[in-house]
């Protein structure tokens, strides 16, 4: 059964920092661009960072560059997203999606139009004082 779990996410404070794990089981990870999506009550989906199948092509939204790090370990079959700097406006459900792209050529629409063949069930995290 293809399946990915987040995990990582809670409450912290302005300024501080969280790494969210997508761990994927019943597929290898070897052909998929993963992406990390969040969303926010009341507002759309948006793709907060994407990795291609090698980890060597990433693309990040604007709103986190430099905050953000996402990277995977395709041997253990999971995608991490490390989170510095955090602010409120970071607040969000975060998804994991992965997309079938053994060329890694499609990781800049996949966080652009939120595409993915496979997602998780999110993980809250909460940035607040």
């Amino acid at each position: 059964q293809l399946q990915l779990v987040e995990s990582g996410g809670g409450l912290v404070q302005p300024g501080g920092s969280l790494r969210l794990s997508c761990a994927v089981s019943g597929f290898s990870l070897d052909y998929y661009a993963i992406g990390w999506f969040r969303q926010a009550p009341g507002k759309e989906r948006e793709g907060v960072s994407c990795i291609g199948n090698s980890g060597g092509n990433t693309v990040y939204a604007d709103s986190v560059k430099g905050r953000f790090t996402i990277s995977r370990d395709n041997a253990k079959n999971t995608v991490y997203l490390q989170m510095n700097s955090l602010k409120p406006e970071d607040s969000a459900d975060y998804y994991c999606a992965a997309r079938f792209d053994p060329m890694a050529a499609t990781i800049q629409n996949m966080c652009s139009e939120n595409l993915g063949d496979y997602w998780g069930q999110g993980t809250q995290v909460t940035v607040s004082s």
